[in-house]
C-alpha cells in the first residue's frame, strides 16, 4: 500500500488538496482511504459531507475516516486504570469515569498515529492519503514514535529487567522497590506499537507531499519543512503550489503584485523541487465537483494530473497507481576513506541547512544533530562507534562528519 502524507504551512488549503488527491486516485480505480486529523470537520466541508469516527463512503473506492481523539483517550485511560488496579486500590485512589474525561493536549496526535498504524497495517486499501496538521506540528508528530521509543529504552531498558523470582530479593538488598513486571510489560507493549508506527513512516511506500502557496512566506515555510523532513529521513515526492493565479491578469490590476511574487517563487521552486501547480478557482472548493476541477496531481510521484500511469513490470494487480514509482530514499551513508585520508565519513543530507544553525554533540554511541529549529538523536553505525569525531563540514546540502578510528577499539590490521 502507498501512504501519502500531506502537510504544509497553515491556511494553504492542504486539507482541500488531500481530499482532491484522494478523489482523483479513487476515480482512477484505486481503493483509497482518506484519513483526517482536524477536530473541526474541515475535511467534510471540502468533500461536501459530514465525516467522523465511523468510516464513510464518499463514492465508489473512496472512504473517509476522521478518528475521535476523545474516545481513544477515554479507552486508553480506562485500560491503564484496569492494568494498574492493584496499585490504585493500595493507594486508595478513586478511579476516573470515562464520561468525565476530556482529551489532554497531544491526544489528537496520538489518535492520528494510532489510526495511521491501523490503516496501514490493515491493508484494506491500496492508497492511504493522510491530511496531516500544519507543517510545524506535523513534523513534531512524525518525530514522536522514534523519540518516544528512545525515551522508553533509556528509562526502562529491557535488559535491566530483573527476573521475576529475584525481584523481591534484589529489592530488599537495594533497599528500594524495583520496577514491577507489569511496568516492563506495559513498556514492551508501547515499544511494539511505536515500532509499528515508525515502520509505517520509514517504509519505502510512504512519502510526504508539501502544499504551499507560492510567495515569500510560503517559500520560507517550505524551506524549513524540507529541512525538518530531511533530518528525519522522510521522503518527499512533490511540492504542490496551490491557489496559483491565472497568467492573464491585467497589468494594472491589484493582483499584478501577488502574481509577480508567485512567478518569482515558482521559478525558485522549480529549480529545487518537483513542482505541480493547482489553480485558484476564485472561491473555496466545496464538494466533489470543485475538487475534481482543481486537477490535483495523482498519487504517483511524477504523475501528471488526471493521468493513469501504466502498470510497472511485476506490479501487484490492483495496486495503487505509482506504487512502484517510489520516491528516492533519504539515506545517511558512511564512506570508507581510511586508505586515502584515514577517516570514515558520514554524509547527512540537509537541504536548506545554514552553517550557523547547525550543531553536533556526540554522547556515547549516539549523535545529536541540530539543524535550525529541529533536533534528532540517532545511534551511530557500528563502525563509527569505535571512532572519535574528527570534524564536520557543510558542503552544499550535505553535512559530512569525519570519524577517526580509535586505536584502542579498532580491530588490528584495518
Amino acid at each position: 500500500m502507498l501512504t501519502l502524507l500531506l502537510t504544509g504551512p497553515g491556511g494553504t488549503g492542504r486539507t482541500t488538496l488531500a481530499a482532491a488527491t484522494a478523489l482523483a486516485a479513487a476515480r482512477q480505480g484505486t481503493r483509497t482511504l482518506l484519513l483526517g486529523t482536524d477536530r473541526d470537520d474541515t475535511l467534510g466541508a471540502a468533500l461536501g459531507m459530514r465525516t467522523g469516527p465511523a468510516p464513510a463512503l464518499v463514492e465508489p473506492r473512496l472512504t473517509v475516516w476522521r478518528p475521535d481523539p476523545a474516545q481513544g483517550f477515554r479507552d486508553g485511560l480506562a485500560a491503564l486504570q484496569d492494568r494498574a488496579a492493584s496499585a490504585l486500590d493500595l493507594l486508595g485512589a478513586a478511579r476516573l469515569d470515562p464520561e468525565e474525561l476530556t482529551p489532554l493536549p497531544g491526544a489528537d496526535d496520538l489518535a492520528l498515529l494510532r489510526a495511521l498504524r491501523e490503516a496501514a497495517l490493515a491493508e484494506a486499501h491500496d492508497l492511504l492519503v493522510v491530511d496531516l496538521p500544519a507543517a510545524p506540528r506535523a513534523l513534531a508528530l512524525l518525530a514522536a514514535p522514534e523519540e518516544l521509543r528512545r525515551c522508553l529504552r533509556r528509562l526502562l531498558p529491557p535488559e535491566r529487567q530483573a527476573a521475576r523470582a529475584l525481584r523481591p530479593v534484589l529489592g530488599r538488598l537495594a533497599g528500594v522497590p524495583l520496577p514491577t513486571g507489569a511496568l516492563y510489560e506495559t513498556a514492551a507493549r508501547w515499544e511494539l506499537e511505536l515500532a509499528a508506527t515508525e515502520a509505517v513512516l520509514a517504509d519505502r511506500n510512504t512519502v510526504v507531499r508539501l502544499v504551499a502557496e507560492p510567495g515569500p512566506a510560503g517559500a520560507d515555510a517550505v524551506r524549513t519543512a524540507a529541512l525538518g523532513l530531511a533530518l528525519r529521513g522522510l521522503r518527499t515526492d512533490l511540492l504542490v503550489a496551490n491557489r496559483v493565479l491565472p497568467e492573464d491578469v491585467p497589468a494594472d490590476s491589484w493582483l499584478g503584485g501577488p502574481l509577480a511574487q508567485q512567478r518569482k517563487t515558482l521559478a525558485e521552486w522549480q529549480g529545487t523541487y518537483d513542482v505541480r501547480t493547482v489553480p485558484h478557482l476564485g472561491r473555496d472548493p466545496r464538494g466533489t465537483d470543485d475538487l475534481a476541477a482543481l486537477g490535483a496531481p495523482g498519487a504517483a510521484p511524477g504523475a501528471a494530473p488526471g493521468a493513469v500511469p501504466d502498470a510497472a513490470p511485476g506490479a501487484r494487480p490492483g495496486a495503487a497507481p505509482g506504487a512502484d514509482a517510489r520516491a528516492a530514499p533519504v539515506e545517511w551513508t558512511v564512506t570508507d576513506r581510511l586508505a586515502e585520508d584515514g577517516v570514515l565519513v558520514w554524509s547527512i543530507p540537509l537541504p536548506g541547512a545554514v552553517r550557523e544553525e547547525l550543531d553536533l554533540v556526540r554522547r556515547g554511541d549516539e549523535l545529536a544533530v541540530a539543524a535550525g529549529p529541529f533536533r534528532r538523536t540517532v545511534p551511530l553505525p557500528s563502525a563509527l562507534r569505535r571512532c572519535t569525531v574528527d570534524g564536520a563540514a557543510l558542503r552544499g546540502d550535505t553535512l559530512t562528519v569525519r570519524f577517526t578510528p580509535d586505536p584502542g577499539l579498532w580491530p588490528r590490521g584495518r
